[in-house]
């Protein structure tokens, strides 16, 4: 055993306590790994457009059926979040393209604006 090591007493007996000896890490921002950000530009994400929310009780949403309406708590003219992986990146307006509803990109959120 190495000479930091110490003993403590506990209720059950001795026990050998050690600092652990830790390799030195490398800072990764000093040396970009190869590639860098484009090696992950074929990565696949799932991205949607949310055009509103609404809180119900599930009484409320099992009387739901065909013809019902549910008033979203957005307005008509508030900008349409656009959302990849469950984080907004963008907000746009909807339109309609070849009888297919769209969304035509207004603002790209900055990615650093949301960090702590």
């Amino acid at each position: 055993m190495s000479d930091e090591a110490t003993t403590q007493a506990t209720a059950t007996g001795n026990v050998e306590v050690q600092t652990p000896d830790f390799t030195h890490l490398h800072d990764s921002a000093a040396a970009p790994a190869s590639g860098g950000i484009n090696r992950f530009f074929d990565v696949d994400v799932t991205v949607w457009a949310e055009l509103g929310r609404v809180t119900m009780s599930l009484g409320e949403l099992m009387q739901l059926g065909a013809g019902s309406v549910i008033r979203l708590g957005r307005s008509v003219s508030a900008p349409v979040e656009l959302m990849a992986q469950g984080v907004r990146f963008a907000t746009g307006e909807v339109v309609v393209v070849d009888d297919c509803f769209a969304v035509r990109i207004k603002e790209v959120d900055n990615p650093r604006r949301n960090d702590g």
